[in-house]
C-alpha cells in the first residue's frame, strides 16, 4: 500500500462541481484583480474567525509582512517569536526592518514558552508574534497579559491554525492582528499562493488595504509607499467555496488524529505523540510525532510505501540566514532536541482508516 503524507486529489473531487461555476464567474467576469468575490470572502472569512475585518493579500508570508507594518513595527524595533516554526515567521518582521527576538518552544504543546519571554523584552520590544503551530493553539492569556504589562502588540501567526478553538474562541481575535495563509496544503487552501491579515483595529485594517495595493487612495493617488500584494479573485471565489466545507474538513482531520492516538496507545509504540492542552481544540494541519532514530525510521517507512515529513529540521536561530543574531547551538535546547525528533505522519481529511491502521501497524513494526 501507499500512503502519501498529502493529497488534494480526493477533495477536488469533491467539490469540483462546486467549483466551476464560481471560477467561471470570475472568468466571464474579467475581475481578476480585487473583483467582487475578494470582498466577500473577506468578510465571510472574517465572520468565521469572529472578527471585524479581513484583508486578503498574496500569501501567508505577506500577511506576516505587511501586519507588522500595520501595526507599527519597523527599523529599529525587536519582536519577540518562537525559533521553533517554519522560517516565513521570522521573515515576515525581517521584511518590516525589525529584528526578531527568539524564545524556545514547549515541548508539549511546540508553541513559544511563554515563561521564556519577559526575559527577553527590553526598550526596544515592541510586539509578540507567535505562532499556533501544527493546528495546535498558543496559550493565549499569560501572552496577552504580558503584552499589556509591556505595552506591546500581538501578532498571531494562523497559518496552520484555521478554525482552532482557544477556549472555544477561534484563534486570530485575541491579538491586534493575525494572518493566515491559504497556500494548496493548508487546512483551508487556495489552488495557489494567497493569504490573509485579520483584525478588531479599524487602524490597522485601514493600514493594511493601503499597504497591499500600492499605498493608493485612488487610482494614481498614492499616499503611502505600499506593495502589489493582493489575493486573486479566482482564489477567492475558490475558497469561499471550500470555507463552507472546513469544519466538516477539520472534524475528519480531529478523527483520523484520535484513531491514531488510539492505535499507538494500543499498541505501547515508543514515540512521543501529539498534545492536545484543556483549553485547546488541535485542528492537525499536521501530525507530528517525536520518534529516535528519525533518518532510519523515515527511510524504513518510505520502503512500505508511507510518505513522511520533517516540520521543520532546522530551528530558525540555527538557519545561515540569520547567522548574524549570534545565536549558536545549545541557546535553544527544547526546540533543538524536537527538531532532531519530529516527524509528520500522512494528515488530511479523506484519509481512510485501512491507511491510517497499515501507516500504525508498519511504524509499530520499525519501532
Amino acid at each position: 500500500m501507499k500512503v502519501d503524507i498529502f493529497t488534494l486529489k480526493k477533495q477536488y473531487e469533491s467539490i469540483k462541481d462546486e467549483i466551476k461555476g464560481p471560477i467561471e464567474k470570475v472568468i466571464q467576469s474579467g475581475g481578476f484583480i480585487l473583483g467582487e468575490d475578494v470582498g466577500l470572502f473577506e468578510n465571510e472569512f472574517a465572520e468565521y474567525c469572529g472578527v471585524k475585518y479581513g484583508i486578503g493579500v498574496n500569501s501567508g508570508t505577506d500577511a506576516l509582512f505587511l501586519a507588522c507594518l500595520a501595526c507599527g513595527i519597523g527599523k529599529g524595533d525587536e519582536v519577540i517569536t518562537p525559533t521553533y516554526t517554519y522560517i516565513a515567521t521570522s521573515f515576515g518582521i525581517s521584511m518590516a526592518g525589525a529584528k526578531p527576538v527568539f524564545v524556545d518552544t514547549e515541548e508539549k504543546t511546540y508553541s513559544i514558552d511563554i515563561s521564556k519571554i519577559e526575559k527577553v523584552i527590553t526598550k526596544k520590544t515592541k510586539a509578540i508574534l507567535l505562532v499556533h503551530l501544527y493546528g495546535h493553539p498558543a496559550n493565549m492569556d499569560p501572552i496577552i497579559e504580558i503584552a499589556k504589562k509591556y505595552k506591546l502588540k500581538v501578532i498571531e501567526d494562523c497559518a496552520q491554525a484555521h478554525g482552532a478553538l482557544y477556549k472555544n474562541k477561534k484563534v486570530g481575535g485575541f491579538g491586534d492582528a493575525a494572518c493566515f495563509s491559504f497556500y494548496p496544503t493548508k487546512n483551508l487552501g487556495a489552488f495557489g499562493d494567497g493569504g490573509m491579515i485579520i483584525t478588531n483595529s479599524e487602524e490597522v485594517k485601514d493600514k493594511a488595504l493601503l499597504l497591499r495595493d500600492y499605498g493608493r487612495k485612488g487610482r494614481y493617488e498614492n499616499i503611502i509607499k505600499g506593495y502589489n500584494s493582493r489575493l486573486d479573485t479566482l482564489q477567492a471565489a475558490i475558497l469561499r467555496v471550500k470555507l463552507k466545507h472546513l469544519d466538516e474538513w477539520n472534524e475528519k482531520r480531529r478523527k483520523n488524529a484520535s484513531l491514531y492516538t488510539k492505535l499507538f496507545k494500543e499498541k505501547k509504540v515508543d514515540i512521543v505523540l501529539p498534545y492536545e492542552a484543556d483549553y485547546a481544540k488541535h485542528i492537525y494541519h499536521q501530525y507530528t510525532i517525536r520518534v529516535k532514530n528519525r533518518k532510519e525510521v523515515m527511510e524504513k517507512l518510505a520502503d512500505k510505501g508511507v510518505r513522511t515529513l520533517i516540520h521543520y529540521p532546522i530551528p530558525v536561530h540555527l538557519q545561515e540566514c540569520y547567522k548574524e543574531l549570534g545565536y549558536k547551538r545549545g541557546a535553544f535546547p527544547v526546540a533543538e532536541k524536537c527538531c532532531e525528533e519530529i516527524m509528520s505522519l500522512p494528515m488530511y481529511p479523506e484519509l481512510t482508516e485501512e491507511e491510517i491502521r497499515y501507516v500504525v501497524e508498519q511504524l509499530s513494526e520499525i519501532i
